[in-house]
């Protein structure tokens, strides 16, 4: 080991000799870009940032930071809301610039590498008319959803997202590059659906597809505050029987007129031509009185895009969610009296619903065990001002603690902050947590990759 620090040009030379992609020190032109994820609550400053073009990139940069003691954080996308793919005074090693994507249509496949994000995903694979479930924002990157198991809007149809993966290349703390799938390294293959990035560095991600598209029916219809309970209620008396080809999202939001008057929304995809879907399309457009209505015939890649505008880079963010079995009129209250007295006229809380294809895999098939109809409710705290940081966290933790008398034990890590507990992490992965452990003994023992909601090795408790 040769401890640096600090870390300079002339320290990083051997590096740069071969390295396709780009080293970047403090003070470089594009650091400060590269170094900024997408919540601006994340502001740490790494010694060394790697963007890496190929995988022989990613090996050496991994060496580098051996040989140096440096900590290391994995960025794909950098939508992470925990901020997990920057550290303070390590190694970034930034996948963002691996952007391969090749769609062999006539097996209904896709290969993708680790920096591709939703957007890119689906513009590619939307020209041949085909998709897969991914991101509800089309800047998410494709790699932390998929490790850590998906939802969007294809969920009733194709399932998570790592319902459709098929195999994964990665690189492992020792610097190998592997391949994992059913056929080869099925075990590691098995905790790469749902794990994170606890096992290695994941630089290609292959998935079956669906002939989904190019048009759905889709968009969002809004409703005044006033019809809340009411909105949540059909929700609920929608998702009571919903075809694979519906899913439904639904939620609390404020205009962006700059007036932050809160609104109470429905989000459907129909990507299919069921009878059924379509009745309970024409039920949400029958129902109520909408302040706004987008709900049509448009692209699934729109379709995607409908939240990016009001998520913006650098906002600040913070988040809690939980999984409810039932959408009980305690719980729709709940969320109406806190979304009613939230602090910030940019917050969020979005209701997923779980049905269809997402419920017909075993617990124990993969890593990511959460497989019973029921709901997710995510909060979305999200402001601009960092004095009011402070007001704003409490206000989603009050609402996570008021609904845990509802909830069910689980998490989903995607969703989870940077101050969630140990426990937590275990209840996430439930019964499938030893085994996790195992690999996490076999792949990484000593825990390099610790950045991520974290697996510790079995020597480490």
């Amino acid at each position: 080991m040769n401890i640096i620090s600090p870390i300079d040009r002339s320290n990083v030379a051997p590096l740069e000799e071969s390295f396709s992609g780009q080293i970047l020190l403090s003070g470089d032109d594009g650091y400060d870009i590269s170094r900024r994820i997408h919540n601006g609550m994340i502001d740490r400053r790494p010694a060394v940032i790697a963007r890496c073009a190929v995988n022989a990139d990613v090996v050496d940069a991994l060496a580098f930071a051996l040989e140096n003691d440096l900590e290391i954080a994995i960025r794909g996308g950098g939508h992470n809301v925990a901020g997990r793919a920057v550290c303070d005074d390590g190694m970034m090693i930034d996948l963002s610039l691996m952007k391969g994507t090749w769609v062999d249509p006539k097996r209904r496949r896709v290969r993708v590498q680790a920096g591709t994000n939703w957007g890119e995903f689906n513009r590619a694979t939307q020209l041949h008319g085909l998709a897969t479930t991914g991101g509800a924002v089309s800047s998410t990157g494709v790699a932390g959803l998929t490790l850590g198991g998906g939802f969007g809007f294809l969920s009733g149809k194709c399932g998570y997202t790592i319902d459709s993966l098929r195999s994964v290349e990665m690189i492992t703390a020792q610097g190998e590059v592997v391949q994992a799938s059913d056929e080869e390294n099925a075990d590691l293959f098995w905790g790469l659906r749902g794990g994170g990035g606890n096992f290695g560095i994941a630089t290609s991600f292959e998935f079956d597809l669906q002939a989904i598209g190019p048009t759905v029916q889709g968009g969002m219809i809004a409703y005044p505050f006033s019809a809340a309970r009411e909105t949540l209620r059909l929700l609920r008396d929608l998702t009571a029987d919903l075809p694979d080809d519906l899913t439904i999202l639904a939620g609390f939001t404020h205009t962006r007129d700059g007036q932050g008057t809160k609104l109470a929304a429905l989000v459907p995809c129909q990507c299919g031509s069921s009878a059924e879907a379509s009745a309970s399309i024409d039920r949400i457009k029958s129902f109520g009185t909408p302040v706004a209505d987008n709900l049509g015939p448009m692209p699934y890649s729109a379709l995607n895009q409908i939240f990016d505008a009001g998520v913006p880079k650098l906002d600040l963010y913070y988040w809690k969610s939980c999984f409810i079995e039932k959408l009980s009129d305690d719980v729709i209250g709940i969320l109406e009296t806190q979304f009613a007295r939230c602090p910030s006229p940019k917050t969020k809380i979005f209701v997923e619903h779980f049905h269809g294809a997402v419920l017909r895999q075993e617990r124990a098939a993969m890593a990511f065990p959460h497989r019973d109809e029921g709901y997710s409710i995510l909060i979305i705290t999200q402001w601009t001002d960092p004095s009011d940081n402070d007001r704003n966290i409490a206000w989603a933790r009050e609402t996570y603690d008021l609904l845990a008398p509802h909830s069910r034990e689980g998490a989903y890590t995607n969703y989870m902050d940077d101050d969630e507990s140990k426990t937590r992490v275990r209840q996430a992965f439930g019964d499938n947590f030893p085994r996790l452990q195992m690999l996490k003994d076999q792949y990484d023992p000593t825990n390099i990759f610790h950045r991520n909601q974290n697996i510790p090795p079995s020597a480490a408790g």
